[in-house]
């Protein structure tokens, strides 16, 4: 019985570094102000809830996405962040997850957000103009996720709602920790792409709406 306890317990940490794993990303940068492309580094979910604010399905719907976007880009599985800019859908999660782990800025013409694309990302390498769309599958999502979250943002949700939709939310992001980014997001080539930012302002921030409900 021993036996069979401590090989549960090896293949259940097993699991666990996978779904781990699955959530990390290499990336190369400079190694000071004004240095080399010297300094690897891997970023992981945690890191991304630190600066997002929280943990949840949409910050790990972007991590996947750019996951399965990014590899199309950088094959050998280090992710450039000097040689790469990406468009966002408006979402507070997809946004904070694309400049944390992209490094897009639109000050430097490498991030902007916009509703006009299919999907949750368009990610282009500078270098050589290769551009990625990235598209969550169909059938991922639970369809009432997004049904209530549109009526709490439109503040039409009571508390009790509210933590309804939290539920939700985090049997959706558990459903996301164990299946790989791929089975969930599909990258699609875009040729001759047209790199054209747009700064717009006044998308409104999501995940703060009802921070006074109660």
């Amino acid at each position: 019985m021993k036996k069979i306890f401590k090989i549960t317990l090896v293949l259940l940490n097993f699991a666990f570094i996978n779904v781990i794993n699955a959530q990390e990303i290499k990336v190369i940068d400079t190694d000071f102000s004004k240095g080399q492309l010297k300094n690897v580094q891997t970023i992981n979910y945690y890191d991304l809830i630190k600066f997002h604010g929280h943990s949840c399905d949409g910050l790990l719907e972007g991590m996947q996405a750019l996951q399965v976007g990014l590899k199309e880009l950088y094959p050998d599985g280090i992710i450039d962040r000097t040689n790469t800019r990406v468009i966002s859908k408006p979402s507070p999660c997809l946004t904070d997850a694309a400049i944390y782990i992209t490094g897009g800025r639109y000050q430097y013409n490498s991030f902007y957000v916009s509703n006009d694309f299919e999907g949750l990302y368009i990610i282009q390498r500078i270098d050589n103009k290769k551009t990625i769309q990235v598209i969550r599958n169909k059938g991922v999502k639970p369809m009432v996720i997004d049904s209530l979250g549109n009526l709490a943002i439109e503040q039409k949700l009571s508390y009790e709602q509210l933590q309804d939709l939290r539920k939700l939310e985090e049997k959706y992001a558990q459903f996301l920790k164990a299946t790989p980014p791929n089975k969930n997001f599909t990258a699609k080539e875009i040729k001759d792409y047209n790199w054209n930012p747009i700064l717009k302002s006044d998308f409104i921030k999501t995940d703060i709406i009802n921070k006074n409900k109660n």
